[in-house]
């Protein structure tokens, strides 16, 4: 039998792909895996590879579990965080209006509108987490990122939709 292995240890399962250790059962692991959640996996099971072993403590608080959680949820889910708009846009409306006076103008809620992008941004930032994860060399890398920068760049023009600058799309910087 391996070493035991502690919360935050990282696997990789052959059927349930990447994964954290979030608990330790009598017999068996609670693992986090990114596209299927929670499963329990026995101890004794070793088909798995272990990327990064952590050793297991005696004890593990419930808050320091619930962070690597939130760590690995924040880094690989395509659950947004809530992200505040701008108060001057709150149950505002944009109105998109055709050249050709005889078409009916298209109203769109600023809030949804506001959504949506929101969503564009953390996919994008989880496409970028997972290129970055790939066994692509690192020139492929380094060309998908400059993509994905230019895209950021394109979408500059909503950042005024945003409260916090923070939360804002950043391009590329001129040198």
């Amino acid at each position: 039998m391996s070493s035991i292995l502690g919360v935050g240890s990282r696997v990789k399962h052959p059927a349930f792909g990447d994964g954290v250790v979030i608990g330790a059962e009598v017999v068996a692991y609670k693992v986090c895996f990114i596209t299927y959640g929670i499963k329990l996996v026995g101890k004794e099971y070793s088909s798995w590879d272990v990327i990064e072993r952590i050793e297991a403590d005696e004890k593990v608080s419930f808050s320091e579990a619930e962070k690597a959680l939130i760590k690995i949820l924040k880094t690989w889910s395509d659950i947004s965080e809530v992200i505040p708009m701008g108060d001057k846009w709150k149950n505002g409306l944009m109105i998109l209006k055709p050249e050709d006076t005889s078409l009916k103008p298209k109203e769109i809620p600023i809030d949804a509108f506001f959504h949506k992008i929101v969503m564009v941004r953390d996919r994008l930032r989880v496409m970028e987490q997972r290129i970055n994860a790939s066994e692509l060399t690192d020139e492929e890398k380094v060309n998908l990122q400059q993509y994905i920068t230019r895209i950021y760049g394109s979408l500059t023009t909503f950042n005024i939709l945003f409260k916090n600058k923070e939360d804002q799309f950043v391009g590329e910087k001129s040198e």
